[in-house]
């Protein structure tokens, strides 16, 4: 096997195949060629309906299950279901009960990879003698089922040979293999990798054919295909006696299950009281103010006239005012910034201030509807009907005398700016809305301008308006003459002076137009912006920062995370370009960028700046900069581990971490902890293109991290995982790459790229494994989809083993 390039790190553990080991296999897999080759002939000679041969012994079952495989999770005790949905599919989509060619991937499953089952279905059919000009029948159909998810692993490495040897002549071609490589690379989605088949096949023949004879053997296909089982199995091995001495290590606290319910809620409290706490608080605020309140409207002459309608409407108008003071202080981001680092950072979660802030707003809707209701539907009705008596003696005073109608309560100042307020509201509360805010409403025509975060952005600003009419809605109240008791000014004074001036601060103290010191436009839609670093400019690992582009918009500001590390003489950010205002700042950049394309690592390709000098500066889009403001992943450094998950643009704030940790190595050594021990780092994509932009940061890491503290996993969930015959061949290559020249086919990096997604269960139970009675710190950042399963897992894996998971979501 070929030596890895020098100065590469150890953590970077690539699974490379062992060419040369795999001599015992091969000593093997001639001899049962030839058998097979034999079986073969008899098999296709015999009658339609006679089942496939099958191997019981147990290694080959589990050689099977592991190594290659047609269909997904069919050996599960549980194949006649299994078949029974197929069977469903295949009465939808056959015609006179005949299935076609077109229609087989749709009815096992392979609907998104037709190309690749209409060649099964072929090899299939030579396999078994079967004409399919008119399409095959239930029978056929349950014959090759059963071919494909046979446990035997020689019976499906034999159906995989035939689907790549389409003469039946045994042996396989360079063309042949080509051809097979194009039509794996079209179902995984492997758009270079599809460029490069003729280079990849070439490497294929290079290895499996060292005496030129032009073709490959079905023995030798084996023999690569057996030895990567052999090498997925030696690794797994030491795995489940690192499980079993885990599971010894559990606390007795958790090993009865009246012990563990009691600790779970235990556990479950320490990690959620300052949330627990905060919320206790504010809502015993709210009800002691909506309490005090309703008693004291209780007590007054008019609830003689409007009843428990009156002391509803004002408890819950006592609720608004505080909460709409109170909504202000979680969005001040300035000031939690520097909070965070104060004492109030141990017993406040500044990072729930969104969701925080969020719960506010929902009190307040639901207050605001119980205020509205009450008036309109029974405090307004029974003002205007009231005897004329009763009405002069308890409100004569109040409305000099005068008994109004339903229409002028309405018409009022205080109706209006009431009605004013309530219509305001429910625009932004709307756009604020998940689905409006992230675009998922999909209107028509001149509405389609109200779904997206702009919308939201600029939607929320007519809050100022409602704060205004707040104030003059509070002043003209009818039943309150004293000033000093019309105390909506006195609620959201402060908060409102708060929030403007950290708005004013923001606007004149913290903004730097910065100079660009490079750019990069990635084929994967990402830009990447260096910037000078601004005197003073101070930062964490994990913050982010606003960014304006005046040439776009003077009042749009994007948040995006800090990518260089805080002893870095300069600022990075990776921008991915996602709605109107990220694809105009790269349209803006990729004509300010040379017009030579680099290429780099056969296929990929990128844009870059020549230097900020070289590039005429009118052509230049000016970057405003404000911040740094803190989250959640900045806290990193008090944790023993760290797990950073990131998917697709999310890696971008680990970036930074990665970084900051590496370049601390030095510190490390001289005895005094300064952050984790070490961090691993899965990142998740489905598009290859995004593999383009964390090239290089994956390669400076490589080269830097000199003491192994950070272990990378790249997964591409566009490709099918391993063990899929429709990922086989790719496998194969990136194995045979990587052993060659230790860089891998997918990334084009050091790194290994993994297929499929990750399985969270077992990276936590390694995790346990290697960290015993540690304190593991998780942050996430990407699709929210995935917040609620690693989450679970912290807690059942905290509950079950020595270690603490921690989880942490970042926020913007």
């Amino acid at each position: 096997m070929a030596e890895l390039p020098k100065g590469e790190s150890r953590k970077w553990t690539l699974e490379k195949i062992e060419i040369d080991g795999m001599a015992d296999v091969e000593s093997g897999a001639k001899e049962r060629y030839a058998k097979k080759k034999v079986n073969s002939i008899m098999k296709r000679n015999q009658v339609h309906d006679c089942g496939p041969y099958m191997d019981s012994s147990p290694s080959s079952v589990n050689r099977g299950i592991m190594g290659l495989r047609f269909l997904d999770r069919t050996t599960t005790g549980k194949e006649e279901e299994a078949w029974q949905a197929i069977e469903n599919r295949f009465h939808q989509n056959s015609v006179n009960g005949m299935l076609f060619k077109d229609k087989f991937g749709d009815c096992i499953g392979m609907g998104d990879s037709k190309e690749f089952a209409g060649e099964l279905f072929e090899a299939l059919a030579r396999r078994r003698n079967i004409v399919t000009e008119n399409g095959i029948n239930i029978k056929q159909a349950r014959v090759f089922w059963e071919d494909m998810t046979n446990h035997d692993l020689d019976t499906r490495l034999q159906i995989f040979f035939d689907m790549c040897d389409k003469n039946g002549d045994g042996k396989l071609s360079e063309d042949e293999v080509k051809e097979v490589l194009v039509m794996s690379a079209s179902a995984n989605k492997l758009s270079r990798f599809k460029q490069d088949a003729a280079n990849y096949a070439s490497l294929i023949m290079e290895e499996l054919d060292p005496d030129n004879k032009g073709y490959i053997e079905m023995w030798q296909l084996e023999a690569l295909l057996r030895g990567m089982v052999a090498s997925n199995e030696k690794d797994k091995k030491p795995h489940k006696k690192t499980e079993t001495l885990a599971r010894t290590m559990i606390p007795k606290e958790y090993r009865t299950p009246m012990s563990k319910l009691v600790s779970k809620n235990t556990e479950n409290f320490y990690e959620n009281w300052r949330r627990i706490w905060v919320l206790i608080f504010w809502t015993s605020i709210t009800i002691s103010l909506f309490s005090w309140k309703f008693y004291q409207y209780k007590q007054k002459a008019a609830f003689r006239v409007m009843g428990y309608c009156l002391c509803f409407a004002k408890a819950a108008s006592e609720t608004i005012k505080f909460n709409m003071a109170l909504v202000l202080l979680p969005v001040c981001r300035r000031t939690l910034t520097k909070l965070r680092e104060t004492f109030l950072g141990t017993i406040i979660p500044f990072d729930d201030n969104i969701n925080f802030h969020k719960i506010i707003a929902l009190e307040i809707f639901l207050a605001s509807i119980l205020h509205i209701l009450m008036h309109l539907s029974c405090n307004f009705v029974r003002l205007a009907s009231c005897p004329k008596d009763e009405f002069v003696a308890i409100f004569g005073r109040a409305f000099h005398y005068h008994q109004p109608t339903y229409s002028d309560l309405l018409g009022n100042t205080v109706g209006k700016t009431g009605i004013m307020m309530i219509v305001l509201m429910t625009f932004s509360f709307t756009l604020a809305t998940h689905s409006f805010r992230k675009n998922v409403v999909k209107l028509q025509g001149p509405f389609r301008h109200l779904a997206g975060f702009n919308s939201f952005w600029y939607a929320h600003h007519l809050l100022a308006f409602v704060y205004i009419m707040l104030i003059v809605h509070g002043h003209f109240v009818v039943l309150t003459r004293e000033w000093y008791k019309k105390t909506t000014w006195m609620y959201v004074a402060m908060p409102m002076l708060a929030y403007t001036s950290e708005r004013i601060l923001a606007i004149y103290d913290d903004n730097y137009e910065v100079d660009i010191l490079n750019a990069v436009v990635y084929t994967g839609n990402v830009l990447a912006l260096y910037m000078s670093k601004p005197p003073g400019f101070k930062y964490k690992s994990g913050m982010y920062l606003f960014v304006k582009c005046p040439d776009i918009s003077s009042f749009e500001w994007h948040p995006f995370s800090i990518t260089s590390a805080p002893n870095d003489d300069y600022l990075s950010i990776h921008v991915r370009t996602l709605g109107d205002w990220t694809t105009e700042l790269k349209n803006y950049f990729t004509k300010a960028c040379g017009r030579s394309t680099q290429r780099r690592g056969g296929n990929r390709m990128r844009m870059e700046t020549r230097g900020y000098s070289e590039i005429d500066e009118d052509q230049f889009p000016i970057i405003v900069i404000k911040g740094p403001y803190g989250a959640p992943a900045q806290n990193y450094k008090k944790y023993d581990i760290l797990l950073l998950i990131g998917l697709g643009i999310g890696a971008t704030p680990f970036i930074s971490i990665i970084k900051d940790i590496v370049n601390n190595e030095p510190v490390r050594k001289g005895g005094e902890k300064k952050g984790p021990e070490r961090a691993y780092f899965y990142w998740v994509t489905r598009e290859q293109g995004a593999l383009d932009w964390f090239e290089g940061v994956m390669d400076d890491i490589a080269e830097y991290d000199h003491n192994h503290l950070i272990e990378m996993h790249n997964y591409l969930s566009s490709v099918y995982e391993e063990g899929d015959a429709r990922s086989a061949l790719i496998a194969m290559v990136q194995s045979l790459q990587r052993a060659k020249n230790g860089v891998d086919v997918v990334s084009d990096s050091r790194i290994h790229t993994h297929f499929a997604r990750p399985n969270w269960r077992k990276v936590f139970t390694h995790l346990v494994d290697a960290h015993p009675s540690t304190r593991i710190g998780v942050f996430c950042c990407g699709n929210p989809t995935i917040t609620k399963p690693l989450k679970k897992l912290c807690h059942e894996f905290t509950m079950n083993s020595s270690s603490r998971f921690h989880f942490h979501k970042e926020n913007f």
